[in-house]
């Protein structure tokens, strides 16, 4: 029995938005002001669909159905608008319940974890300081990776910088393009309902546990194989 390793995750890489800060509807209502810029109204709910997605594929999505056709530079001017109005915003963003202290359970484990996030790393620095993690954090943002989700190279690179392989990995995520994403990393996806998408469009992306948010998680921790502090 002396030859057995430990079966615990070797690591939890995590999505930031509607994860483990409170910012989804934010980002919905930036995208709407932004189309509005280029006189292009569209209903938010039809915007929260492709929340979570990369913002070019948010935004050719958006436009797919109204019809409109833009260059790529027109898209990155919205793409830009999205992000400048969103930066409006970032004060009224807070953390979810428990985002802290699941973190705080996991380094205290000796977990590791990270955060991989299709944000622009200006705006994800500014959410690590609400969460209360070190500026340092090795964390991945939409800058580092050729392509966002639902495109794997985001939690892959998570899993690349705490040096574990992406099947041995936990990715918690609150939308169907995280889950999607994580299953085409070879990752085991775990999934929030904190980000407003429902039930069981998160079971059909094969979630393999769904919870209400980052307290929910914490509270049935046990059911991922993470022990606390000197549990057997």
């Amino acid at each position: 029995m002396s030859g057995l390793v430990p079966t615990q995750p070797a690591a939890f890489v995590f999505d930031l938005d509607g994860t483990l800060v409170d910012s989804v509807y934010q980002h919905v209502i930036a995208w709407q002001e932004a189309l509005q810029e280029i006189d292009l109204g569209l209903s938010i709910w039809r915007i929260h669909r492709r929340i979570g997605m990369s913002g070019g594929l948010l935004a050719r999505g958006l436009l797919r159905e109204t019809g409109v056709e833009l260059t790529p530079e027109q898209i990155t001017r919205l793409q830009d608008s999205h992000h400048r109005h969103y930066a409006g915003t970032r004060d009224s963003v807070r953390p979810l319940p428990g985002a802290r202290e699941l973190l705080r359970h996991l380094t205290d484990c000796g977990i590791a974890w990270t955060i991989a996030t299709s944000s622009r790393r200006a705006d994800a620095e500014i959410m690590l300081d609400k969460l209360g993690v070190p500026a340092d954090l090795q964390m991945v943002t939409r800058d580092e990776v050729a392509r966002a989700k639902p495109d794997p190279d985001l939690f892959l690179a998570g899993a690349a910088k705490l040096g574990v392989p992406s099947r041995h990995c936990v990715v918690v995520g609150d939308s169907v393009w995280d889950l999607l994403a994580a299953r085409r990393a070879e990752a085991l996806g775990v999934g929030l309902l904190s980000g407003g998408y429902g039930q069981e469009e998160l079971e059909r992306a094969h979630a393999f546990r769904l919870y209400a948010d980052p307290a929910d998680l914490l509270n049935h921790i046990d059911e991922l194989g993470i022990r606390g502090v000197g549990v057997a």
